[in-house]
């Protein structure tokens, strides 16, 4: 017989069992429940990311760019889970929008999707997508976006930064450069391929058997080709068209021009000294030659030998066009490189 108050102990079979105390087994039994609960909501998020996951894959094996909007759009891209990147191109195609920058933009966002949906690496890991405004404008107004075209990407986890929104005023948006700026923000390297184009092909076919041509129809009399004005006019054209930026449209792919959503102002200039739009460079082309017909004009008043009065208007007109031409190209210089002082010939 134990003394009364001892521990509550027995030995059976020579070894000492501890009984715990009654208060401890709800404890257990919520922490197994807990657990099964956890688990089972595991499972469920698992579940859901595999059905999202096939389904995506589903509509890119019918088309590598699929459209969504708003229902679709807070299901696969903003509700959790996600284990995958979503590139989203915000735009607006319907014809009464008007927006031929939209639809330059989108003819590169599909070459770019296309190169990524039949090449080697296509994973799961990576989907494009677009939301037209006028089949998804709570979600233009859910994120507060008033201007299109616009790129967006949606990382994996978290929310989008602000270098997830491709600067597509500054650097263009032709498919080169989307998919580096995707290399940069998914580590997904796309190589584009481009569609076969043959125009310019033809066209330098064309100029080579026009040229050939004209040779073959001035074979008695080759002096043209020794003509230094046409020379000259042909070496202007080539310098006219570098010097406004020709080439830099042609890498970087820049809208014709930006009309502002607000108040549909249409602006020519580009406001940033690292960008410029397509009319852009057609005004420095314009304002370029007027310049140097101006030069001209000067230099023939001063070496010719004909009337005075004659070489006085030549002077005075080549003056004008220097004088106007060159003071509005500095205006434009001004207003995208602030704190130039060339302030003596702004035009206004």
């Amino acid at each position: 017989m134990g003394a009364r108050g001892a521990p509550s102990r027995r030995r059976q079979g020579g070894r000492r069992l501890r009984y715990l105390p009654t208060g401890s087994f709800p404890f257990l039994l919520l922490l197994l429940l807990l657990c099964i609960q956890l688990g089972g909501g595991q499972k469920k998020k698992e579940n859901l990311l595999a059905e999202k996951v096939e389904q995506l894959m589903e509509w890119s094996s019918r088309r590598s760019i699929f459209r969504m909007n708003g229902d679709k759009f807070r299901k696969f891209i903003k509700a959790p889970p996600r284990n995958y990147s979503m590139i989203v191109m915000f735009t607006a195609l319907q014809p009464q929008r008007q927006c031929s920058v939209c639809r330059q933009a989108n003819e590169e966002y599909q070459i770019l999707a296309n190169s990524w949906r039949y090449s080697s690496a296509f994973c799961n890991k990576l989907f494009f997508s677009m939301v037209d405004y006028d089949e998804g404008t709570d979600v233009f107004q859910q994120l507060n976006m008033n201007s299109a075209p616009t790129f967006m990407h949606f990382p994996p986890k978290g929310r989008p930064k602000r270098a997830d929104t491709f600067d597509l005023q500054r650097i263009g948006f032709a498919a080169e450069q989307l998919a580096k700026w995707i290399a940069d923000r998914t580590d997904v390297h796309i190589r584009v391929f481009r569609p076969p184009n043959y125009s310019g092909t033809i066209a330098l076919a064309l100029l080579v058997s026009l040229v050939g041509g004209l040779l073959y129809l001035r074979r008695n009399n080759l002096e043209f080709i020794y003509n230094k004005t046409g020379w000259a006019m042909v070496s202007l054209c080539i310098v006219f068209a570098m010097t406004s930026g020709q080439m830099w449209n042609h890498i970087r792919g820049p809208p014709y021009a930006h009309k502002n959503p607000h108040n549909g102002q249409v602006s020519y200039i580009h406001g940033s000294s690292q960008a410029q739009f397509v009319a852009e460079s057609h005004i420095i082309l314009v304002l370029n030659a007027a310049i140097t017909m101006g030069m001209v004009l000067l230099n023939e008043a001063a070496t010719s030998k004909g009337d005075v009065g004659k070489r006085r208007i030549i002077c005075l007109v080549g003056l004008g066009l220097v004088v106007f031409f060159f003071s509005f190209l500095l205006s434009i210089f001004r207003s995208k490189y602030h704190g130039y002082p060339y302030s003596d010939l702004d035009f206004e």
